[in-house]
């Protein structure tokens, strides 16, 4: 069978399938944010994913197993030593990370980085604690608009985050701050895998609102990816959602932003009738930001059901042989305690609409399956040290 042109590799963001067998070092045990995703509702329908087999991985109380599943499924681990978007994605890519990028859970950031912080961005710093995005702007936001100051938080990621008032503190400043806290934070010391700028609009408590001008400035990849062999060997990389900024821009040709994960769809949709040669990479955030962060297992319930139904359009617009592959980066269970993400096992859908064969597939060791066989698809070299094996051959 002739490879495919074109290849769409999309990421629910967090959708982990149960434990990894090293969970319990992470402070995970038992933690499965799909299957008890499905356990915590009354009603779940993805009739989509349930014939791409996404219940053949993990039993779901309320979404049954079928017995010949459209193309393939399987069960990927993850080998690097984390359970972050940017290990993640990564690794999907090549990229295996040995050491976990830098946290400040516990006490909030160094006293020295927030001087520096503040005297370089002109502004005082509050906050500066492991706290909620939401609960934060509603603790600061109003203090924040009378004084100036600026809301510094992090979570248990591996972030700095900076909270800033569109109408008063200004997106381009909240900007401006966030490069400086950039370059702050590529000391080895205070090496955080993510800036993030959190803008948000409203004047007082309770009318406050996150926008979707969230801007990610992420570590470059410490090598090349294989985003960077597609993009040297002339095929068109398409990134939709934050990839480009988990990236850092490397190897993408052209980059769409969302504004939520069903505009995410959307955007993957419309580039699913356009003509372009190579990778299509989709990152749909809100499952993990909305939902698995803030323990709602409901809300997390109703995204994988319009996800679903948007999966439905995209399966009709895709031609013949493009392949299309539905993966995770982590797990964010939100029937688990706390508000961090949870190590998991994620699935591993792939479906063309001339596939031939169907099935499960052997459990992989490492996610980064997903960009070998994308890198041998399109018969390009996988980059000097990264990691990976191609699953190409069960596919064709």
């Amino acid at each position: 069978m002739e490879r495919s042109e074109r290849i769409f590799v999309v990421v629910i963001d967090s959708l982990g399938i149960g434990e990894m067998p090293d969970s319990e070092a992470f402070g995970d045990v038992g933690v499965n944010t799909l299957g008890h995703i499905a356990q915590a509702v009354e009603t779940f329908r993805i009739p989509h994913l349930q014939k791409l087999g996404l219940a053949n991985l993990t039993p779901l109380k309320q979404v049954a197993a079928v017995r010949k599943p459209l193309g393939y499924q399987g069960v990927l681990r993850e080998k690097s030593s984390g359970k972050d978007t940017m290990t993640g994605h990564w690794e999907m890519m090549g990229i295996e990370t040995e050491t976990p990028f830098k946290t400040f859970t516990e006490h909030g950031f160094p006293r020295e980085l927030i001087r520096e912080l503040e005297a370089r961005t002109g502004h005082k710093v509050i906050g500066n604690k492991s706290a909620s995005g939401t609960a934060i702007i509603e603790e600061l936001g109003e203090e924040e608009i009378a004084t100036g100051h600026m809301i510094v938080y992090t979570s248990a990621d591996s972030v700095l985050q900076i909270c800033g008032n569109e109408e008063t503190f200004g997106l381009q400043e909240l900007y401006r701050c966030c490069q400086i806290a950039r370059e702050l934070t590529l000391r080895e010391e205070w090496k955080v895998g993510r800036v993030i700028a959190r803008p948000y609009i409203g004047k007082k408590k309770g009318e406050f609102t996150r926008t979707s001008n969230r801007h990610d400035y992420a570590l470059k990849p410490p090598g090349k990816t294989v985003l960077n062999a597609l993009q040297e060997n002339g095929y068109d990389v398409i990134s939709v959602g934050k990839i480009v900024d988990i990236f850092d821009g490397e190897g993408i040709t052209q980059a769409h932003r969302s504004q939520s994960s069903v505009h995410g769809m959307e955007q993957t949709i419309a580039l699913a009738q356009e003509a372009f040669k190579g990778l299509c990479f989709v990152n749909l955030v809100d499952f993990d930001a909305k939902w698995g962060h803030r323990r709602d297992p409901q809300g997390y319930r109703d995204e994988l059901e319009a996800f679903d139904e948007k999966l439905g359009v995209l399966l009709k617009r895709l031609k013949e042989d493009d392949l299309l592959i539905i993966t995770a980066d982590h797990g964010n269970d939100p029937t688990y305690t706390g508000t961090d993400h949870t190590r998991e096992k994620v699935p591993f859908l792939a479906y063309r609409k001339n596939m031939k064969g169907n099935g499960r597939l052997e459990e992989q060791e490492t996610f980064a399956v997903v960009g070998a066989t994308v890198a041998e698809n399109f018969g390009v070299a996988m980059p000097e040290g990264a990691i990976g094996s191609s699953l190409l051959k069960y596919l064709l």
